[in-house]
């Protein structure tokens, strides 16, 4: 039996057990409600993994080529910007 290798966000979805601090788990309730919970759980994974996947392409980057100058930093977040806020997915980079 081969498994079928899904990126971030694709695939069934599969029940795994999670622990969060009870003030956490009620924060989200209280901001999302119960029935959207683990939507919301799986967004913010979702975020964390990307960013930490860009990181890691960031520092990859940086040790091969040296440090990326702010001029094309400064370039990088307008194109987020434009980008993401187009699709209203992520808030504008700061």
């Amino acid at each position: 039996m081969s498994e079928t290798p899904f990126r971030i966000g694709e695939g069934p979805a599969t029940r795994v057990s999670l622990s969060l601090p009870a003030g956490t788990a009620e924060a989200i309730r209280r901001r999302v409600g119960k029935r959207e919970f683990s939507a919301f759980i799986t967004e913010a994974v979702e975020r964390e993994l990307r960013g930490r996947i860009l990181d890691e392409y960031l520092a990859d980057y940086e040790r091969r080529r040296g440090p990326v100058p702010e001029a094309e930093q400064a370039k990088a977040c307008r194109v987020f910007d434009e980008v993401f806020a187009e699709e209203g997915d992520w808030p504008a980079a700061s």
